[in-house]
């Protein structure tokens, strides 16, 4: 199916940003943690875990979003967050702990929350399902035609709550749409050494729902495929799993020695690089000009990176200020 050129060249530019956003991170993170690794160093202290080489997953299905629709995420969330629209300034001031952030700083970096593009994350394994499907009960209550997507890692497709959620869409026809991002490791352990079956869109079948799988991380076959699950769910025909086989360039969390993993691997996934091989399409199968994709490239440079100048000029929240706005 052919994707428009328009939508080739936003997922491009949306991958570009996400990508750079996290190399930025790296350097943001690292600051004052060497050389002995400190988790609570820096300008940007706890855990922090980065999407870099996922972006696909998320550009593929946030191409078909409207801002009606609900996106929750995992722990690793930026790539998500990105792509949905969320304000890149606030959503980096939160990061950093900065007053200015979506939750004057006390959520950070697995806490994200923009009711203004409904966008959260739960931080916790497996922990984002049960709100999406929420909200894609509210979407049904409502009569809209409004969706909600749960992304998670295949890890999570494990968890109590992706079965129970599941379930619960499939029994009442929910607008539901569960992203499986399999990165190959849940933590470091290997997928095939924790989940027995190949892939978890093969598990739809046991709810009666629609099942989707997404090979070699390819943003556009990822971007068809999640058409026709959101075509689906906006029609009333029900809740659908997309698996896509994506990659973690990076380690679980920023500092993991990554003992587990071959030395030669990531240099040869950055061989199949998503944002390489779709700006290599729109040259050679669109034609677009070399001096198009790299103004793309520019702008999305330029937006992260006054974000990171935003976060890191804001200010630090006052401790008498901690219990504030912390109950209704």
């Amino acid at each position: 199916m052919a994707v428009p050129i328009e939508k080739l060249k936003w997922m491009y530019e949306m991958m570009y940003k996400i990508r750079w956003y996290e190399d930025r991170m790296v350097e943001a993170y690292g600051e004052g943690k060497s050389p002995v690794f400190n988790i609570g160093a820096g300008p940007v202290p706890g855990e922090m875990h980065l999407a870099t080489g996922q972006e696909p997953a998320a550009v593929g299905i946030c191409a078909h979003l409207t801002k009606y629709d609900t996106v929750s995420s995992p722990h690793r969330p930026h790539h998500h967050a990105i792509a949905k629209g969320i304000d890149l300034n606030k959503m980096t001031a939160e990061i950093f702990g900065k007053v200015t952030g979506l939750c004057k700083g006390k959520g950070g970096h697995m806490h994200l929350f923009d009711p203004n593009v409904k966008f959260s994350c739960g931080g916790i394994v497996g922990a984002g399902i049960p709100h999406a499907l929420g909200a894609a009960l509210a979407a049904k209550k409502k009569e809209t035609d409004w969706v909600a997507v749960a992304f998670i890692g295949e890890g999570a497709a494990n968890q109590g709550a992706f079965h129970e959620s599941l379930n619960m869409a499939a029994l009442w026809n929910l607008p539901l749409i569960v992203v499986v991002e399999n990165n190959q490791y849940g933590i470091s352990v290997r997928k095939e050494a924790s989940t027995s079956i190949p892939s978890n869109d093969l598990r739809a079948e046991a709810y009666g729902i629609e099942g989707y799988n997404v090979k070699d991380n390819d943003p556009v076959e990822m971007y068809n495929v999640s058409e026709k699950a959101i075509e689906r769910a906006r029609a009333g025909k029900g809740p659908s799993i997309i698996e896509i086989e994506t990659y973690r360039y990076l380690g679980h969390f920023q500092g993991d020695p990554e003992l587990y993993r071959e030395k030669s691997e990531v240099p040869y996934l950055r061989e199949k690089d998503p944002i390489i091989l779709l700006g290599r399409k729109l040259v050679e199968e669109y034609h677009l000009d070399v001096s198009e994709i790299k103004e793309m490239e520019k702008r999305a440079a330029k937006e992260v990176d006054e974000a990171y100048q935003f976060a890191r000029d804001s200010e630090y929240p006052k401790p008498e200020a901690a219990l504030e706005d912390l109950f209704i």
